[in-house]
């Protein structure tokens, strides 16, 4: 599915659908072009080739989905190849979708193989606020890479949540559930730090103007970017940090709690030593044992093994082992 939006100062911004003579769009004095490919055909891609020349291969990039951060400087128009990452839950992680950017001095061609919401946003701008493709397609450029990296925010606010149940429920009744939850939300922090690290280094570079297509005042908002980008990267790290800690505080409790069962078993063999010592001095077979022959000898017998057993009982509370 292609959509696309035309802007040419004092006029209405035109916007198509479906296939169109691009080629002489942009070529129409001061206007700006944004075309949008959505899982695009064959025949759609086919446009980015006949209508805008671009590189065979940055064509081949955009086809073969490779998700790879990059930029490459062609130039007559900048190439770049973004992520966008969703998550989407315990079980499945981050979802990882490939966006490719192609700018020139005033057109800006997106190629995208996912339904997304930032795309609908984008579209509602360029139809309602001619703000957004009259500053130029460098600023339209600027616009689309914002909103995904906006989404890494929303993203993160989610794991940020998921980090924050978990810390709660380590320090009450930790199970085997929350230490899978801890080493889940871990995987999904490290994925996606992996995905902003590379992308802020093309950011980095786009905020530099390293490229000719991006002038000193777009170059001040690409800062700006990468400033979000270096937020999302610490508060990463901090969230890690928290699971790493989670991670401790659970195989402390666990460890605890297996000091406590050991504890008891212990005090409970040490009680049942005394009677079974005692068990088995009067249980010998001899003859000459005086106890033996006693009247009363059998409930003297249960009556010192209590003693016993209770005076251990009150030693072990007062030394607080108990």
């Amino acid at each position: 599915m292609i959509k696309s939006f035309h802007y040419v100062p004092g006029k209405d911004i035109v916007v198509r659908e479906g296939i169109a003579d691009f080629d002489k769009l942009f070529a129409v004095p001061d206007s700006v072009l944004w075309v949008d490919l959505c899982k695009p055909t064959d025949e759609e891609s086919y446009v980015l080739t006949h209508d805008f020349d671009f590189h065979p291969l940055a064509i081949e990039d955009v086809i073969s989905e490779r998700p790879r951060t990059k930029i490459d400087d062609y130039s007559r128009y900048l190439f770049l190849v973004f992520q966008l990452v969703d998550y989407v839950g315990p079980e499945h992680g981050l979802k990882i979708s490939e966006v490719d950017l192609f700018v020139t001095d005033n057109v800006v061609v997106s190629v995208h193989y996912d339904e997304h919401r930032i795309w609908d946003y984008l579209h509602h701008r360029a139809e309602r606020d001619e703000r957004l493709l009259s500053r130029g397609a460098e600023f339209m450029f600027h616009a689309a890479i914002d909103s995904v990296v906006d989404n890494y925010n929303t993203t993160l606010d989610i794991l940020e949540y998921e980090v924050d149940q978990v810390e709660d429920t380590v320090l009450g009744a930790p199970d085997e559930v929350i230490l899978k939850s801890i080493f889940t939300l871990r995987r999904d922090i490290v994925h996606l730090k992996r995905m902003v690290i590379p992308q802020r280094d093309v950011v980095r570079r786009l905020s530099r103007q390293e490229f000719k297509l991006v002038s000193e005042t777009a170059a001040v908002y690409f800062s700006d970017i990468h400033d979000h980008l270096i937020r999302i990267d610490d508060l990463a790290d901090f969230h890690r940090e928290i699971l790493n800690s989670s991670l401790e505080v659970y195989y402390s409790s666990i460890s605890t709690k297996t000091n406590e069962i050991i504890k008891i078993l212990t005090i409970f063999t040490v009680l049942f030593i005394p009677p079974t010592f005692l068990v088995g001095l009067w249980g010998m077979n001899f003859k000459n044992m005086p106890e033996t022959e006693w009247e009363l000898g059998y409930y003297f017998a249960l009556a010192f093994m209590a003693i016993v057993v209770v005076g251990l009982i009150l030693f072990f509370r007062r030394k607080k082992w108990l």
